[in-house]
């Protein structure tokens, strides 16, 4: 198992037609990326559910990576949600917190395991209530030592949200603002969107001005952490220094958004979830949606696998709501093509597909099939309202595409 999970995400990330150079980066990427990248995912379910208009009937395929999102498309109420990935880590997580909802006998309990993930006593939780109803893929993982010899659901007793690359990467960014005499907590302190940006102005805005943080930004390694291959690097940067876009992005998520109702920036700038009784959570953790996560937990499939694959296996016309994330940054020609020819062979009527860029752009006009891409209306003008309103503030573009 562990050999052809490395072969799915070596073929998906690996370009072929790239020079010697650029493979090594890309097989550099893809050996950190067979590890727990996301914790938590970085792309707000709220955008999306607002964007798809899920219905009672509504199929929905989507990329797993943390899980957070899959599970919270059952808060919309539709017949399935199918979460694949091509990191056995990540379908791990998302069958655990799936398998917290199904046996944690209290929203209490289950907050504490998995919002909070820090209590010592979630190891014995994980070992009398969640591991006896655990599939034994994923046990395998779960109870499997760390490169420091600990068991990794020991994660959940010091942090998960600390861990993975992500959680690595933001740690390291905490470190680098602390040697320039920066406290990133302050953001989470304002009590107005003002103050925030007067934090952000005072503390965050000149950092990106450093010697340091400028030639470190300008190498695409150093962004592995935020899960960004080198096929993506460019494309977020954009023909810009990539201090000055992270700068901009950043920007937007301490000052665009109260944080009081944005958990992306708690996750930034406090490296955890609020933890006061009203605090924002992912739709699947706030206290208001147990009952339902409960009711529904039956619905989601978590599969390791390659979507386009998956698709393929799919009878024609089966689904409605096609969730890509940025996946298709990564992807050559060959690659783009073969994916959208399966969700329009897959699609129903009315289906609806929602993926993010790291440009601004759609990246489909040009590089998708004429005979693909006219098949599909893209709906511009939501589009970009869904862009503004993403909390996550990472990406240049989210854009939906429906099926003319």
């Amino acid at each position: 198992m562990a050999v052809q999970a490395r072969r799915i995400i070596d073929d998906a990330v690996v370009r072929k037609a790239a020079r010697p150079g650029e493979k090594l980066l890309d097989r550099a990427f893809a050996f950190a990326f067979k590890g727990l990248v996301y914790p938590q995912i970085w792309e707000d379910p709220v955008v999306d559910m607002e964007g798809l208009a899920i219905e009672r009937d509504s199929r929905i395929v989507c990329i797993a990576s943390g899980g957070c999102n899959a599970l919270s498309y059952l808060v919309a109420d539709p017949a399935a949600v199918v979460a694949v990935d091509l990191n056995r880590a990540h379908v791990a997580l998302g069958r655990l917190k799936a398998a917290a909802i199904r046996h944690l006998p209290t929203y209490e309990r289950f907050r504490r395991f998995v919002a909070e993930a820090d209590h010592h006593e979630n190891r014995e939780v994980y070992d009398s209530l969640i591991a006896p109803n655990l599939d034994p893929e994923s046990r395998r993982y779960w109870e499997s030592r760390d490169a420091t010899g600990r068991r990794r659901i020991g994660h959940f007793t010091r942090g998960i949200y600390r861990q993975g690359l992500l959680g690595g990467f933001i740690g390291v960014a905490h470190l680098l603002a602390r040697l320039y005499r920066i406290d990133l907590s302050r953001v989470l302190a304002a009590e107005t969107l003002e103050e925030q940006r007067a934090v952000f102005e005072r503390e965050l805005a000149s950092v990106f001005d450093r010697r340091f943080v400028r030639w470190l930004t300008d190498h695409p390694a150093s962004l592995f952490g935020l899960g960004i291959p080198p096929a993506q690097y460019a494309a977020l940067a954009g023909g810009e220094r990539m201090a000055a876009v992270l700068r901009r992005r950043l920007e937007k998520l301490a000052c665009g958004f109260a944080v009081a109702d944005n958990y992306f920036a708690w996750q930034a700038f406090g490296r955890a979830y609020d933890r006061r009784p009203e605090a924002a959570l992912p739709p699947y953790l706030q206290r208001a949606n147990w009952t339902a996560m409960r009711e529904r937990i039956g619905r989601l499939d978590v599969r390791n696998a390659n979507l386009e694959h998956h698709l393929g296996q799919a009878d024609a016309t089966s689904h409605d709501r096609y969730l890509l994330l940025d996946a298709q940054d990564w992807m050559d020609d060959a690659q783009l093509n073969a994916l959208w020819a399966q969700i329009t062979r897959t699609a129903r009527p009315g289906a609806r597909v929602l993926f993010r860029t790291a440009a601004e752009p759609s990246l489909l006009p040009g590089r998708l099939a004429p005979d693909l891409l006219d098949r599909w209306t893209y709906r511009e003008a939501l589009s970009a309202d869904l862009t503004a309103r993403d909390r996550s503030s990472i990406y240049g573009g989210v854009h939906l595409y429906e099926l003319a």
